[in-house]
């Protein structure tokens, strides 16, 4: 063939900017197929920290919306040419299994009269679809059997009874229904007013997902009746177009239905196994499980901001909560409330009647009673510390707790949790050691002049008799509030440089135990802050969505 033929034949024309015929349909369906898989990492993504109203129904959606993407849409973007999934689904004792096996002319699952008779369910297929099915996700949960009576681009699927008494056969047959590209339904002339049959129609009819009907056991004086009633009820459903199978009654029967019972199934079968019947099948569903995802997807996202909704409110109460300990916290300091107690009679022993800091503080007699005395003190002041630290970040934590437990707050009990976990004291203690200690870090280097002299340039003289560590301790006694550790800088440096020094650590320290304070709400702070209560956090699932109705 010329080769202006050839390329005119595959609908480009030399010069003509054309793509290939075809090319444009690869391209749409590529570009499909990215969007989905986007939306599926974001939904994979997708979390719901806070326990507000409809999260469990948020989450089970979540699952069911993952599952469709991973058992029908994905894999059928994916591999367009892999056989259509066939899942004959339906009530308890329906006949289910037995129809499959009369379709295939063998036993290939099993039936009977115990319930629940398929526990794992079984997907047949022509041996020659077998390549195309190997990366299919649902080989996972069923049993695949091979046979070659099985229209080639068909894979039949018998699933469990969708009214189970097992819930996880329930879950799988419902999961199997999401990865059908072709529904049939079984039930009985007995049992076809069930709700749950109905419901699920209803649903698939929602969606434009391709199915069929099969009623079985229908007794022949009132086959006519029956079939009556049904259409009119699949027509009132907006389903009258649904193939309809009647299959008779053959009272107490074990094996395979008769071969003109089952034929028309067969027939009907092959008909959509033909490759252009299966592609119109197969797009159909796909085009109707692409629309279901835009309401499916949108009330993710309002769930989403729902939990975002859910942490301005519970945010707005935990900092509002801490404002008064906070205060509290820092006006103890100030107030001396860290003096009080094993400090105060510390000091008596240091500097009464007696001590190592009566008397004179020059000369090198006493130095060393004196520096293993301020070293107790010290060490004294730093538990104080800790002690008024740790407390002040239980007064933050229990006034959260005050306000949210046994509130009604939507969220609450996910911040109760995370503020009553056990590892909540031992890291408060562990932060104020770490707090206490800088602070003393602090008040050592105010004292010993910091980078560039300030205050520790008039603290020249209160260093040279009591060294730098112990000239800290004397003023950070002063700082909690011992008069007497005041007195003795005063006399030391005079009224201005004790007024600057002490403020100065007095502050730093009210200002560790306004923050301890505020810091008892950080596991719950921590809860708030995940990514998922983020302000935009539903704004990914927003653009999947406006991306998906660009390409549907």
């Amino acid at each position: 063939m010329p080769a202006d033929l050839d390329l005119r034949a595959t609908g480009a024309v030399p010069g003509d900017g054309r793509r290939p015929a075809g090319t444009e349909r690869s391209w749409v369906e590529a570009t499909l197929l990215d969007a989905v898989q986007d939306l599926r990492r974001d939904v994979a993504l997708t979390r719901f920290p806070l326990p507000v109203d409809g999260v469990e129904h948020a989450e089970r959606r979540r699952r069911q919306l993952l599952d469709q993407l991973d058992d029908h849409l994905l894999p059928r973007l994916r591999e367009l040419a892999a056989p259509a999934v066939v899942v004959v689904a339906g009530s308890t004792g329906a006949g289910k299994s037995t129809l499959v096996n009369s379709i295939v002319g063998a036993e290939v699952s099993a039936a009977g009269v115990l319930r629940p008779t398929t526990r794992r369910p079984v997907l047949v297929h022509h041996p020659a679809d077998g390549d195309l099915l190997t990366e299919h996700p649902l080989r996972e949960i069923v049993e695949v059997v091979v046979r070659e009576e099985v229209p080639r681009g068909i894979a039949l699927v018998d699933a469990p009874d969708l009214d189970s008494l097992l819930a996880s056969n329930r879950s799988t047959a419902h999961r199997l229904l999401e990865a059908a590209d072709l529904w049939v339904f079984v039930t009985t002339a007995a049992r076809y007013g069930d709700a749950v049959p109905w419901q699920v129609l209803g649903e698939a009819a929602t969606r434009g997902t391709s199915m069929a009907m099969v009623l079985n056991r229908v007794p022949a004086d009132a086959l006519v009746t029956v079939r009556t009633d049904l259409l009119d009820r699949l027509r009132s459903r907006g389903m009258g177009t649904v193939p309809l199978f009647l299959l008779p009654d053959l009272g107490p029967h074990q094996g395979l239905l008769e071969e003109r019972s089952v034929a028309p199934v067969r027939r009907w079968l092959a008909m959509v196994a033909g490759s252009d019947r299966a592609r119109s099948v197969i797009r159909r569903t796909q085009r109707g499980a692409l629309r279901a995802l835009r309401p499916w997807v949108t009330e993710l996202a309002r769930a989403v901001q729902d939990q975002v909704d859910a942490r301005v409110d519970l945010q707005a109460r935990v900092e509002g909560a801490l404002a008064a300990p906070a205060d509290r916290a820092a006006a103890a300091v100030r107030a001396g409330a860290v003096a009080e107690g094993p400090v105060r009679a510390r000091w008596s022993a240091v500097a009464g009647s007696g001590g190592p800091l009566q008397g004179r503080l020059t000369g090198r007699r006493g130095r060393t009673e004196r520096e293993a005395a301020l070293d107790g003190l010290r060490a004294e002041l730093e538990e104080a510390a800790v002690v008024a630290l740790t407390a002040a970040r239980r007064m933050g934590r229990n006034a959260v707790l005050d306000v949210l437990d046994g509130s009604a707050v939507p969220g609450a009990p996910a911040v109760v949790r995370a503020l009553e976990d056990p590892g909540t004291e031992a890291d408060a203690l562990s932060r104020a050691r770490s707090d206490a200690a800088a602070w003393f870090a602090a008040v050592d280097l105010a004292v010993a002049g910091g980078d560039d002299g300030g205050t520790g340039q008039s603290a020249g003289r209160l260093v040279k008799l009591l060294g730098t560590p112990g000239a800290a301790t004397v003023v950070a006694a002063a700082a909690v509030g011992l008069g007497a550790a005041r007195a003795l800088v005063t006399r030391t440096i005079g009224t201005g440089p004790t007024e600057d020094l002490v403020q100065g650590v007095t502050e730093d320290l009210a200002r560790r135990a306004h923050e301890a304070a505020l810091g008892g709400a950080a596991p719950a702070q921590g809860v708030l802050a995940a990514p998922d209560l983020a302000d935009d956090a539903s704004a990914r699932l927003n653009l999947r969505l406006a991306v998906l109705k660009g390409l549907t």
